[in-house]
């Protein structure tokens, strides 16, 4: 998060010049958007793993890795 989140600073930074109105309104939307996703995500995950535990999320970046490997 801190990383993202000095990303974006920097990026905003950087454009400030080319900000319109029409152009913050729509940053803040997607801002609050993603945080709201980002929330329920996190908080679906966290509550899979409390119960079941991190055994199917291992599996699967095994074989996500598997196949990026095999793709690249």
């Amino acid at each position: 998060m801190p990383t993202m989140a000095g990303a974006f600073a920097y990026d905003l930074y950087k454009s400030h010049a080319q900000m319109s109105s029409g152009n913050l309104m729509l940053v803040a939307v997607g801002f609050i958007v993603s945080f709201i996703c980002a929330w329920i995500v996190m908080k679906t995950f966290l509550g899979y793993v409390a119960r079941h535990g991190f055994s199917l999320f291992v599996w699967w970046r095994l074989a996500v890795g598997a196949a990026g490997l095999l793709g690249a």
